[in-house]
Order: C-alpha cells, then sequence, then structure tokens
C-alpha cells in the first residue's frame, strides 16, 4: 500500500514544525522544489506568506478554497506558499497542497523570518 501524502519539516529559527502534503499535480511540483529556503511575512494575522521561485503547476488544482488553520496552500496570484494558522473564507487562488501538524508557534511569531521546507526523513 502507498502512502496518499508526504511528510515534510519546517525549520524556523528557534521552532521545527511538521507537515504532510498531498500527492496531487500541485503539490508533486513544491515537492519537485525542495529543499526550499523561504522568506515568510505575516499577512491579515492569519497566515504567513513566502514567494516561490518559481510557479508551481496547478493542473487539476481547484481556482478557489477554504483555508482552515494548519492548511498548507498555493497561492497562485501571489505565486507563494503560505502556511495558514487562522481559518480563512474561500477565496480565488487558494490551492491546499497539505497541512501542518500544529500552528500554535506560528501564532507567536511576529516579525518577518526565513524557513526551510525539506522532505521529513
Amino acid at each position: 500500500m502507498t502512502s496518499r501524502h508526504t511528510a515534510i519539516d519546517i525549520e524556523l529559527p528557534g521552532m521545527h514544525l511538521t507537515g504532510s502534503v498531498d500527492h496531487t499535480p500541485i503539490a508533486s511540483s513544491l515537492l519537485a522544489l525542495l529543499p526550499l529556503t523561504l522568506q515568510f511575512t505575516d499577512f491579515g494575522a492569519q497566515e504567513k506568506i513566502g514567494r516561490l521561485p518559481a510557479a508551481l503547476r496547478i493542473s487539476g488544482a481547484p481556482r478557489s478554497s477554504n483555508a482552515p488553520a494548519a492548511t498548507i496552500a498555493y497561492y497562485q496570484p501571489a505565486q507563494s506558499l503560505v502556511l495558514y494558522y487562522e481559518d480563512v473564507g474561500t477565496f480565488p487562488g487558494i490551492m491546499p497542497v497539505g497541512w501542518l501538524d500544529e500552528v500554535t508557534g506560528l501564532r507567536e511569531i511576529t516579525s518577518d523570518f526565513t524557513a526551510t521546507i525539506r522532505r521529513a526523513t
């Protein structure tokens, strides 16, 4: 039996987050970029957003979605990876790719930060 997701690690200053990415074309496109170091900033007191170095392949991805807390998503209009720590309503351009196991630490970060995302070993 094959797994329906790939585990990832996200290293932030003084913090380690874990999560999983689905096996979809858009998520596979993200996985192909890993390991990846991004600069994240807070947006709207609900999410951390980091611009990707390349657009992801969005074939078959929904053109809009909601994003509950702990969602990892691609926000296509800004070519960015988003880590949601609060629930967000449905918006065009949100394309979920996976989820975080825990978001409490993200809520506590008040400044921009650099994080490295890689497949879990």
